[in-house]
């Protein structure tokens, strides 16, 4: 069994060290890529069949055949989880990885290869999740800013399927960072509705209710669907509604939802502090109830890693 990391890619497992993609590839040339990421939870993938199922569903919107099913994709993220982490400092955590292009073209060139027949690029690998990046939420809560750049229509691009096509992400963070060098992308959409940030959906509480944009601007999150199942078993009111920053200044709570952190706490928008100007009961009663729904001390795990 080798002693380094293994990827899985076009159909073989092979050491990470050889797992490399064609420059002229889609995902390359055309920045087309679907994607998904899943995390471990004390060495447990968390809602791996969900977040299987929104990796077909991507692929299905995108018109990219997976070359293996979600079974066998979920024995192959299983396989990868056994070898890479336990070559990794004990109280890791892993990141699992999809990502599969149309493949690669024949012709880089005009309509970029054209109706040539492709194979599909495939990859499923894994990292150490960063909790150290991630610390100063726990600590002093998040900052959001809302950049000029604007989510892109979903009569463009669906915002359900997950994607690599970010460039107006990039666009966004360097606006926002300009501002803080630690500031989460918040877009707007082209009404000035709230929508979602990079890698995070976005939520607010008011009133006690916890309130997500309208489910047509954002992606599924599959955190945002742990959020609701909790808020349910909470006696917590939960509500889509569109929504704009003046609501964000206004509400007693703010966070982020994202696979790798769970929640986050954000406390500011546009340098402007949101509620008390730190995090809230709500947040504090989600994470709790995450906790005690896995078994296991999310909220500890992040409040305990602090950058080198």
């Amino acid at each position: 069994m080798s002693d380094e990391s293994l990827v899985y890619l076009r159909g073989e497992v092979v050491p990470a060290s050889a797992a490399n993609i064609a420059i002229y590839d889609a995902a390359v040339v055309l920045g087309a890529t679907v994607t998904d990421l899943i995390r471990t939870f004390d060495g447990k993938p968390f809602r791996l069949a969900d977040h299987l199922a929104r990796f077909g569903r991507s692929c299905r919107y995108a018109r990219i055949e997976p070359p293996i099913d979600l079974d066998q994709m979920a024995d192959v993220c299983q396989q990868l989880i056994d070898h890479n982490l336990p070559l990794q400092p004990a109280g890791t955590e892993l990141a699992v990885v999809l990502f599969m292009s149309p493949g690669e073209l024949s012709i880089y060139a005009g309509a970029a290869g054209g109706g040539a027949q492709m194979t599909p690029t495939f990859c499923i690998h894994t990292f150490p999740l960063p909790f150290e990046l991630w610390s100063h939420y726990y600590d002093e809560g998040g900052h959001v800013v809302t950049p000029s750049t604007r989510q892109i229509p979903s009569v463009c691009i669906d915002p359900k399927i997950k994607c690599r096509s970010r460039m107006h992400w990039w666009l966004a963070d360097q606006e926002s960072h300009q501002v803080d060098p630690r500031a989460v992308s918040l877009c707007l959409d082209l009404n000035g509705n709230v929508t979602e940030t990079g890698g995070s959906n976005f939520l607010i509480v008011s009133d006690g209710t916890v309130v997500s944009p309208a489910s047509h601007h954002i992606l599924p999150g599959i955190s945002i669907a742990t959020v609701r199942d909790l808020c349910a078993e909470l006696g917590i009111d939960y509500r889509e509604s569109d929504f704009q920053v003046y609501d964000v200044i206004n509400a007693d709570e703010a966070m982020l939802a994202s696979t790798p952190y769970c929640l986050a706490p954000i406390t500011r928008i546009n340098g402007v502090p949101i509620g008390s100007g730190r995090r809230g009961p709500v947040f504090e009663r989600l994470m709790a109830g995450w906790s005690q729904m896995i078994g296991f001390d999310v909220l500890g795990q992040l409040e305990g890693a602090k950058p080198n």
